[in-house]
């Protein structure tokens, strides 16, 4: 303990004399309005800059400019939603063709280049966008821009690599079809989106992937791989400018899309916006030891004006996790009903957003299978209950957890192109995070419970469910806790 004391006096005797010496400099120079006390906050702030080059081809960053490292990616607003049935796990395919090897790279030169400059190269596919991205000290910016382009505009998509990645891209799907997580929301969003783009899956269905073509590839690429449709993002300590210079000297060429073309017609078609269908869709599996249960009603999009309200209300519903074993000390109210009649295993609501609609819901895993019928009642009624009786002290909770949330998920260069990439794509332009906790900070009780008032008291819901699901009531039923009386 005396140790400790003597070390924490050494170190405020140490900072004291450090200002006092400052201080003194700051005098002699003639300086002492400039100075600032060790302990003054001081805000940066972040700032985006986008240009737009002549062939709609956009480049976004943010500037940092005491990183060492940089993520650069290309931000391309197309997946799977932009695929037809018959194509549908194209923009998956050709992910996964990306990194075996371009007109100018081998597959090997590829591997060999990365690794010797310590970056890293990485992609995904969603529901609408595909993403390819890499990491790099800040030297090898250019190199970096140079393979993404390559990668872009110069893939082989030789017919061996295309056999081989078949294989793969099957054995993935087995993988994935033993995650009930994955399984349900696919599901989910196959009946809620019911024969319509966004119902489709990301990987696309078996017979697909072991059809799906080079023609296919190619006229995937031609249609959708257009500079209107992409942004190349750039953050950490790659400056606005070079990035701009880098964009015009690898990514000028690529064409933009006619208004009259065919390929704008499909993607126009592809982009229009998704009837919710009120409808479910049940396997059941007994071998499963639990029912996995997502019910969903229809959310918002990316610029909705309640984008953030649904964020909030999503987290007064929370998340639970039986194994976690702090339910009884957690401020949602569903977690401790349900904690205290032992009614799941866990839940997690969620808030799922695309470029004009969405998908607000909750997904519910449990062992008490005998209970279903308590467990959907009694979350039904708790969603019943954000449109009559929220008080204020639940909205600052979910408020705070809401933006603590969303601030540290943009930890590094990776998160902060992500977000930028996501927000230009979508909305056009980037909420900084100072504006995201602003709105936030605004939002209120009343604008809670008029969120639920008009997006899910008695509205039609989407149900998906895996697993020992006998005890789960049918729709109608289910429907029905929608509304009730008020008392």
């Amino acid at each position: 303990m005396a140790s400790t004391m003597a070390s924490r006096r050494l170190a405020l005797n140490l900072q004291h004399a450090t200002r006092s010496r400052t201080a003194i400099n700051a005098i002699k120079n003639g300086s002492l309005s400039r100075f600032r006390g060790l302990a003054t906050p001081v805000s940066h702030g972040s700032k985006t800059e986008s240009t737009t080059l002549s062939n709609g081809f956009t480049i976004a960053t943010e500037h940092s400019p005491y990183a060492q490292t940089s993520t650069v990616g290309v931000w391309i607003d197309a997946g799977s939603r932009a695929e037809t049935d018959k194509t549908n796990g194209t923009a998956h395919f050709l992910e996964h063709l990306a990194f075996k090897g371009t007109q100018k790279r081998s597959q090997s030169q590829l591997e060999l280049e990365i690794e010797n400059m310590g970056g890293h190269l990485n992609a995904y596919t969603s529901r609408e966008n595909t993403v390819y991205y890499a990491k790099s000290f800040n030297s090898d910016v250019p190199n970096t821009v140079d393979i993404l382009s390559d990668i872009l505009q110069n893939s082989k998509l030789d017919a061996q690599a295309i056999e081989r990645e078949r294989d793969v891209i099957l054995r993935e799907q087995e993988e994935v079809d033993k995650q009930l997580e994955e399984v349900v929301f696919d599901h989910l969003h196959a009946t809620a989106f019911m024969n319509q783009p966004l119902g489709r899956t990301i990987l696309g269905p078996k017979e697909n992937i072991q059809s799906i073509s080079r023609d296919d590839l190619t006229n995937y690429i031609k249609t959708n791989y257009t500079a209107d449709r992409m942004v190349l993002v750039g953050s950490g300590g790659v400056p606005h400018q070079e990035l701009v210079q880098l964009a015009e000297k690898y990514f000028s060429n690529i064409p933009m899309a006619p208004p009259t073309s065919t390929a704008q017609a499909i993607a126009n078609a592809q982009k229009e916006k998704p009837d919710f269908v009120g409808s479910e869709v049940r396997i059941r599996d007994d071998t499963i030891p639990t029912a996995n249960i997502a019910i969903a009603v229809e959310g918002v999009s990316w610029k909705d004006d309640d984008y953030f309200t649904a964020l909030v209300t999503q987290a007064i519903v929370g998340n639970w996790d039986r194994a976690m074993g702090n339910s009884p000390y957690l401020g949602s109210k569903l977690s401790t009903f349900i904690h205290e009649h032992k009614l799941a295993n866990s839940f997690m609501s969620f808030s799922t957003s695309y470029s004009d609609t969405g998908l607000w819901g909750i997904y519910l895993v449990t062992d008490a299978v005998t209970r279903i019928d308590d467990l959907v009642h009694f979350t039904l009624r708790e969603w019943s209950r954000l449109s009559m009786q929220v008080s204020e002290s639940e909205v600052e909770r979910a408020k705070a957890q809401l933006k603590a949330s969303i601030l540290l998920s943009l930890d590094g260069t990776t998160a902060v192109a992500e977000d930028i990439g996501r927000q230009i794509i979508t909305t056009g332009r980037r909420l900084a995070p100072e504006e995201v906790e602003r709105v936030v900070s605004q939002i209120t009780a009343k604008d809670v419970m008029d969120f639920a008032k008009r997006k899910l008291w008695d509205r039609d819901i989407a149900i998906s469910a895996v697993g020992q699901i006998e005890g789960l009531l049918d729709y109608s039923r289910i429907r029905g806790d929608m509304t009730r009386m008020l008392s």
